[in-house]
């Protein structure tokens, strides 16, 4: 899936933002495939969100596996942000077929908004009438106001307190399959979305020097860390994580559980502590069983302990496995420069030079963007 996510295509965009036509694409394609993982018997989607919706090299839209877990199975195991969670979960504790619709209903906010709005405020905007106001300014007078209005009801009926009254998977296929253009193809669709990311790097810098040297050819100031991934230098990237500890998860970890306050947290809280022992001793493998045990115990969500297992998990030469967790740590924590310097270190090892440059420069611009704020 070489593409991206639809996280960063519509929310950091630098080129120009997604067309409407592709955005009724995306809502359509998803719809299908949640219908058709209901019909195989995962109707169960872990916290669907738009960092968990890749592009293949047509530019397709397509659903990962991230959100398929067998935790998710039970309906015992959500993780997002509260003001998007969906309303059952905060009273039961329990997700269910209708709560992923919920989910795919803050989806549909995110592609007329080009932001991640709320849906309580996004609600109070659609019952004053006020539905102009959610649609993406850099979309004006580029969409079809009927469809417009369609796509903001049909986010109404998805987001629903009751979870009786919301659609099922099927119904968002029928209604969302009629605003589809039956002129558009993909290759009409694809040179212009794909426009700022058919601009690849060399291999080779036009000195000689390996590409991971040069940047995409363009005069960048990296940061330590970001020097430290384009090194591979895992000793001077643990010596960072050892230092940062857990500030960067302030405001997250707690904004991201919901399970209750049990007996089960202290032995929970003990895991991490004897995993932070371990990765400052450098005892990588004790550290990547302690941190397994907490992420898999799922009562608490860390941003730093993906990070800090991807790490360990590279110094291991389990690159693969260290990429996913890197992933894992941006869907929890977007706007974290930390997960993308880590994603590019997992590609380095991987010798993946180009996309590993893509995204080092994509961490570098966004730790200067927060350092702005």
């Amino acid at each position: 899936m070489p593409h991206e996510t639809l996280g960063k295509l519509l929310f950091h965009w630098e080129a120009q933002p997604m067309k409407w036509a592709m955005r009724l694409r995306v809502a359509f394609y998803l719809a299908q495939a949640l219908e058709y993982c209901t019909s195989k018997g995962r109707g169960l989607y872990h916290d669907l969100n738009a960092y968990r919706i890749l592009f293949d090299q047509d530019a397709n839209p397509r659903l990962s596996c991230f959100g398929l877990m067998k935790k998710s199975r039970d309906g015992k195991s959500y993780s997002t942000n509260l003001a998007f969670t969906p309303p059952e979960y905060l009273r039961t504790g329990r997700v269910t077929p209708q709560s992923v619709v919920y989910s795919f209903g803050t989806l549909l906010l995110d592609l007329l908004s080009g932001k991640h709005i709320p849906p309580s405020l996004a609600l109070d905007l659609i019952r004053g009438k006020n539905f102009l106001m959610l649609m993406d300014s850099a979309l004006e007078g580029h969409f079809s106001k009927d469809d417009g209005t369609e796509l903001v009801r049909l986010a109404s009926r998805c987001l629903q307190y009751e979870a009786r009254e919301r659609p099922n998977a099927k119904s968002l296929v029928a209604s969302l399959m009629s605003l589809q253009n039956e002129t558009e193809h993909a290759d009409e669709v694809h040179p212009y979305f794909l426009y700022s990311f058919l601009v690849a790097g060399p291999l080779i810098c036009s000195n000689g020097s390996p590409a991971r040297n040069c940047i995409l050819n363009k005069a960048i100031t990296l940061t330590p860390f970001g020097e430290a991934c384009l090194r591979l230098d895992l000793t001077a990237i643990h010596e960072i994580l050892e230092k940062t500890g857990y500030k960067d998860d302030e405001g997250i970890a707690n904004e991201l559980s919901f399970q209750l306050w049990t007996s089960q947290m202290q032995e929970t809280l003990n895991l991490k502590k004897h995993g932070d022992t371990a990765f400052r001793a450098k005892d990588f493998i004790t550290a990547i069983d302690c941190y397994t045990q907490f992420i898999d115990g799922g009562t608490m969500v860390s941003p730093t302990v993906y990070a800090i297992r991807c790490l360990s998990l590279l110094m291991n030469d389990m690159a693969q496995e260290a990429l996913g967790d890197a992933m894992q740590a941006q869907v929890v924590s977007p706007e974290w420069p930390t997960a993308l310097y880590l994603h590019a270190a997992c590609l380095f090892s991987l010798g993946m030079e180009n996309d590993a440059q893509e995204t080092l420069k994509d961490g570098t611009n966004m730790e200067g963007r927060k350092n702005k704020n």
